[in-house]
């Protein structure tokens, strides 16, 4: 028997405070979470949330760190609102990395300007064409882009490690899963000195602002959201579904591997295997924190990205498994899809008649 049955029409309006609501319940959790740990909570959730941000290094870190979720959820919004799910991401900034990455290391030594946008160009088209691989599986044998998305990345993984084993290994780094460090013409200059934050920033607000125009303005992004809303309308408008899977799955990887160069050409500065710590599948909620919304994800990249530098500090000052970091991001989430879920449906209530029945 369903508990719940669809309503009649949605509240806007709680719509937009249910990210709100999903923040207040995950601080409450969290806060119940770190009594029955045996500490403070007051001083823990200070320690995740506010200490991070009492210095000017942990703004920048949160900057470095919130860049690339949202260049990523950018791109995944596109696929979202024509119901495309796509849900590797992390593997397609990995593809990102590698072709980007590969640019840099055949062109060691080389001091020319175009190696740095060369590896740009590579690793968009790299994450592009990961995307493009599961938009085809979903084209043309009807495969659930869910699992074909997620599959790719445990492959993309594997690719990695061949890579960085095998013929891309640093022949001076000790045997270490590690490519040689990029030179400078082949990493983004730093833009404040002292931290990690560099011009691969820009990239990330070009892209937001494009992404802001592309969804108000145009009229294949209208396609795209009726696409999803509403299937048969759609085609009985003669837009096509093939184009909104091909452009969801091919822009979000687009994205995803941009931000995958501007990982190993920013703040890592080689290829190895830990270039991402899962920005690719944070990038998930941040989308749907932001409501698909190229700003509202601006902001909620940056709660995510707290949520990153408030895991570390935990690890050092509370002693706490680097798990937290995905505990908090996990009770956002289902918090979030919790109240999505009752915005959309209601309780559905016995009847008396079915009761005593």
């Amino acid at each position: 028997m369903h508990l719940l049955e669809p309503r009649a029409q949605s509240s806007r309006k709680m719509r937009w405070l249910a990210p709100v609501y999903a923040i207040l319940l995950t601080l409450i959790t969290g806060a119940l979470l770190f009594t029955a740990l045996h500490k403070n909570p007051f001083h823990a959730l200070y320690m995740f949330f506010i200490a991070p941000l009492t210095t000017s290094y942990g703004w920048s870190e949160l900057l470095v760190k919130a860049s690339p979720q949202i260049l990523i959820a950018q791109g995944l919004a596109v696929g979202f609102r024509a119901r495309v799910y796509n849900i590797g991401a992390e593997g397609q900034l990995i593809m990102g990395a590698i072709f980007g990455g590969g640019v840099a290391i055949m062109t060691d030594g080389s001091t020319s300007h175009w190696i740095l946008p060369m590896m740009v160009i590579a690793g968009a088209v790299g994450g592009a064409l990961w995307g493009a691989l599961a938009a085809w599986l979903k084209t043309q044998f009807n495969a659930e882009e869910t699992l074909t998305t997620l599959m790719l990345t445990y492959i993309a993984t594997l690719l990695m490690a061949y890579m960085v084993n095998g013929p891309w290994r640093d022949p001076s780094g000790q045997n270490f899963p590690q490519s040689i460090m990029f030179s400078d013409t082949a990493t983004f200059p730093i833009l404040l000195e002292g931290s990690r934050v560099n011009v691969s920033v820009f990239i990330t607000l070009a892209v937001v602002v494009v992404f802001w125009v592309f969804i108000s303005k145009s009229f294949l992004a209208y396609q795209i959201e009726v696409s999803g809303q509403a299937p048969a309308a759609a085609r009985y408008a003669g837009f096509s579904q093939k184009k909104s899977i091909w452009l969801g799955l091919c822009l979000s990887g687009l994205t995803a591997g941009l931000a995958g160069v501007g990982e190993v050409a920013g703040p890592v500065g080689q290829l190895n295997l830990n270039i991402s710590p899962g920005y690719g599948f944070s990038a998930i909620i941040v989308a749907w924190l932001g409501r698909l919304h190229p700003v509202g994800m601006v902001l909620a990249g940056f709660l995510m990205a707290l949520i990153y530098l408030g895991g570390e500090a935990a690890q050092v000052s509370l002693q706490l498994p680097s798990a937290m970091t995905g505990l908090f991001q996990g009770m956002l989430l289902i918090f979030l899809l919790a109240a999505d879920a009752f915005i959309n449906n209601r309780f559905r209530r016995r009847k008396r008649a079915a009761r005593f029945a």
